[in-house]
């Protein structure tokens, strides 16, 4: 018999973060947004969490672009390819604990350090999203 997992709910519910600027979406656009997520999916792929993605981590950092450019101000792609986000619901079948959050958080940061002269990410709106994965990320947590 398996035992039930148990599944954690942070402290006081969802974080309260704010949404990026479009700004970002407005610089970058969707080609840079999706490069930027192959190449987070990439740092993922080497990662100790890996087992926790899919397969094929190329489609895998697609679908996670086209959240992340409805995010920055682009169309809402993810919406329209795939319904309603609800991304902790999505990420429930995965024990997501806050060792697994931080790696994700430090594969993203690899990214980000040369995000702007890469994917001509804004600078001056670097500490904001990284603010806003630090929230996101803790919503995701599932498993104490």
């Amino acid at each position: 018999m398996s035992e039930e997992r148990q599944f954690y709910v942070p402290p006081g519910g969802p974080p309260r973060v704010n949404a990026p600027s479009s700004e970002i979406y407005a610089a970058m656009g969707e080609e840079n947004i999706f490069a930027m997520l192959s190449d987070f999916y990439k740092a993922l792929a080497t990662s100790e969490i890996r087992e926790m993605f899919p397969r094929d981590m190329e489609r895998a950092s697609r679908k996670s672009a086209a959240f992340f450019v409805g995010l920055l101000g682009g169309p809402p792609l993810y919406h329209q390819k795939y319904g309603n986000p609800m991304m902790r619901a999505r990420h429930m079948p995965f024990p997501i604990d806050e060792a697994a959050r931080q790696v994700w958080l430090v594969c993203f940061d690899s990214v980000l350090a040369d995000a702007p002269e890469k994917y001509n990410f804004p600078t001056e709106h670097l500490p904001q999203f990284r603010e806003f994965l630090v929230g996101f990320s803790g919503w995701m947590v599932n498993t104490a």
